[in-house]
């Protein structure tokens, strides 16, 4: 009797288990109809984002999901709808943090552009580097001669001592012009007139001694830590400095309005000897009509290379640039012009996204 009851129980079982299995297969298949119904809707729902996107494969693959043409109109009205929400996106402007100022190509050894509203340098390369800066000293040696309020209308001379005894330059003031002091800073500041500027270091109360002792205490007062002036020209290499000295020192000449108007003279017509004569400024730049320039001053000795050192506004801000010892004839010119277009590029003008 146990025996069949055994028996009866275990048939029992297997054909429980015998039912259950279709059960749970129907069951399986329910929910595989389930999920692929779920994906199908989210593919037809994303369609028109991948027109959106512009994709290719993601168009192809929406047209094949729509089953009729019909049902595929909905989807190019989305589109429609989502290119219209992607016009109406407000356009970001890049800033100043968004360049790289690494990735800009400058052929100076050392570099420097300081923001003014700011005091914060955008550009930096070598910037503490000690080197000779040639005629960029004419900035200090007219400082020093507005300092001591001498009057400017003042008729000084060229002599022996004003000739270029170091390089052998040459001049177009030939020994016993005479001029206005003030003429003599015009020239010094726009042609670079070693002559002019010597004769207006050796015409200071106390002679050209004295007038190099000021030179460097004015250095010493502007923070110009790294800088020596050794004479008024520049022709000397012992006139040092570095670019963050220098901007130092261009922003200081930015505030006085002789220095501001002789740098940036293009051209003039001075009266020398009786006789008129045309002088240009050195720096090209000036004469552009992409340039909005406060201060100027270009440079060249050998040990010093080609500088520049200009106070401008660049993209509505005002800055101070400072380019030394670069190499080829036009290289500071190309180095000042590829700032210029860097910081136009980052969309600092008026109305844009501050830096």
């Amino acid at each position: 009797m146990k025996h069949k009851l055994k028996a009866a129980l275990l048939v029992s079982a297997l054909l429980g288990v015998g039912m259950q299995a279709p059960v749970e297969a129907a069951t399986a298949k329910r929910s595989e109809q389930q999920t692929a119904k779920k994906v199908a809707s989210k593919g037809a729902h994303k369609a028109p984002l991948a027109a959106k996107s512009g994709s290719k494969h993601a168009a192809k693959s929406a047209a094949k999901a729509a089953p009729t043409k019909k049902a595929a109109a909905p989807s190019r009205h989305a589109g429609k709808v989502a290119a219209a929400h992607s016009a109406a996106k407000p356009i970001r402007h890049a800033s100043m943090m968004d360049m790289d100022p690494t990735r800009l190509a400058l052929y100076s050894a050392s570099a420097l552009v300081i923001d003014q509203n700011t005091g914060q340098a955008m550009i930096e390369k070598q910037p503490d580097l000690v080197v000779p800066i040639a005629s960029i000293s004419k900035l200090m040696t007219a400082m020093v001669v507005l300092d001591a309020k001498l009057d400017l209308q003042e008729v000084i001379a060229i002599g022996d001592a004003d000739v270029d005894g170091l390089k052998g330059t040459r001049s177009r003031l030939p020994v016993g012009t005479t001029m206005t002091r003030e003429a003599a800073m015009l020239l010094a500041l726009m042609s670079s007139e070693n002559r002019a500027a010597n004769s207006l270091g050796r015409h200071y109360p106390g002679g050209l001694h004295a007038f190099v002792q000021a030179m460097n205490k004015k250095a010493q007062a502007l923070g110009m830590y790294n800088s020596r002036f050794e004479e008024p020209t520049g022709l000397s290499s012992n006139n040092v400095s570095t670019a963050h000295d220098l901007a130092r020192m261009v922003a200081a000449a930015a505030r006085y309005p002789e220095i501001r108007q002789y740098s940036t003279t293009a051209e003039a017509k001075v009266e020398l000897n009786g006789r008129i004569r045309d002088f240009h400024n050195t720096n090209a730049l000036v004469r552009s009509d992409n340039w909005e320039i406060g201060v100027s001053k270009t440079g060249y000795i050998s040990e010093a290379g080609r500088c520049l050192v200009m106070q401008a506004r660049v993209a509505d801000k005002p800055v101070v640039i400072v380019l030394l010892d670069s190499n080829g004839k036009m290289t500071r010119v190309g180095d000042a012009n590829r700032i210029k277009r860097w910081m136009e590029s980052a969309g600092l003008g008026t109305g844009r996204r501050p830096a």
